[in-house]
């Protein structure tokens, strides 16, 4: 009796540490996909620790983490900093997303239910409203929302795991890429198009619909992320972030 109330007693603090190590983990690459901390800045350790109301050992975890992850460059002796691509890297990973974006999407017209159609749908419909009155950080996040809900509803789970651990290196120049009035036009085009193929199940023409639709980001890609551009020069920013539970 007294080992199995030793077991038990022993739980929650593994518990409450994988807890924290996810929240530090998400909360981290939030900021990097949302363009908070931009391609290659330095990550600040003590900025952080403050803003998520932790110490710097699951920080410092996070970091290696998100390092495998291809989010993060580790420095020697100098902590952490944003990665940035050469630009082989950046046509490298294009390629792969299309490939995979065409492929979720064509696996999504075969297996997609009415309710994630409906979800898409109205992610769509808010996507343009913010669009028309240049509402831009709504109209990216919908964007965003528009293709992970297509690839999660492709069903696949192994496609879908290499599809976030790759878009994520690129995603927020990608779904904040629209410069000029052509651009902004050919994504909406775009987008119309993907949600009329996904209503009518057409697998095949959306497939490539959406192959096509990552090809013109390339540019405004390369443009934020390659290794070519220097770094850079912003205001110390303090983007808001869950408080967690010190460790």
């Amino acid at each position: 009796m007294e080992i199995g109330s030793v077991n038990t007693l022993a739980r929650p603090p593994t518990i409450q540490r994988r807890t924290l190590h996810h929240e530090v983990v998400e909360g981290l690459r939030e900021l990097i996909l949302s363009g908070e901390l931009e391609p290659r800045s330095r990550v600040n350790e003590v900025s952080l620790c403050e803003r998520f109301g932790i110490s710097r050992t699951p920080l410092r975890e996070a970091i290696k983490l998100l390092a495998a992850e291809g989010l993060l460059e580790l420095l020697p002796n100098r902590g952490a900093r944003v990665a940035a691509l050469s630009d082989v890297e950046i046509d490298e990973i294009l390629q792969v997303i299309g490939a995979l974006e065409g492929a979720g999407g064509e696996l999504a017209c075969a297996k997609i239910t009415e309710q994630e159609f409906a979800a898409i749908q109205a992610a769509h419909l808010d996507m343009v409203a913010a669009w028309k009155v240049k509402d831009y950080p709504r109209y990216f996040a919908r964007n965003r929302e528009i293709h992970n809900a297509i690839m999660a509803a492709s069903g696949n789970s192994a496609l879908l795991a290499v599809y976030r651990s790759l878009s994520g290196r690129v995603q927020q120049a990608r779904f904040s890429a629209h410069k000029t009035d052509a651009q902004w036009a050919r994504a909406i085009d775009d987008h119309n198009l993907m949600l009329i193929l996904l209503r009518r199940r057409d697998g095949v023409a959306l497939a490539q619909v959406m192959r096509d639709h990552i090809k013109t980001k390339k540019e405004v890609i390369a443009s934020a992320y390659s290794t070519s551009q220097p770094p850079k020069r912003t205001a110390d920013r303090r983007p808001s972030a869950p408080h967690m539970t010190k460790a």
